[in-house]
């Protein structure tokens, strides 16, 4: 038989870490956003989907703009 378990947990940061976690999720969110709609673009046009290593690389070059330096 198979036995699931689940525990949460709360959390209390202070301001700092506040900030931290509000910006590391609105990175993780720009990347996700960005990189679906590359994928629907590349899709439409190709009929196929984006790998990972090209996701990838895509990303590294992404940090190196000036417009997303803040990645």
């Amino acid at each position: 038989m198979l036995i699931n378990k689940a525990y949460k947990f709360r959390i209390y940061p202070n301001k700092k870490q506040e900030i931290l976690i509000a910006k590391t999720i609105g990175c993780s969110r720009f990347v996700f956003n960005h990189f679906l709609a590359l994928w629907n673009d590349t899709y439409k046009e190709t009929g196929k989907g984006l790998t990972y290593p090209s996701c990838s690389a895509k990303l590294t070059q992404l940090k190196k703009k000036q417009d997303t330096i803040w990645l």
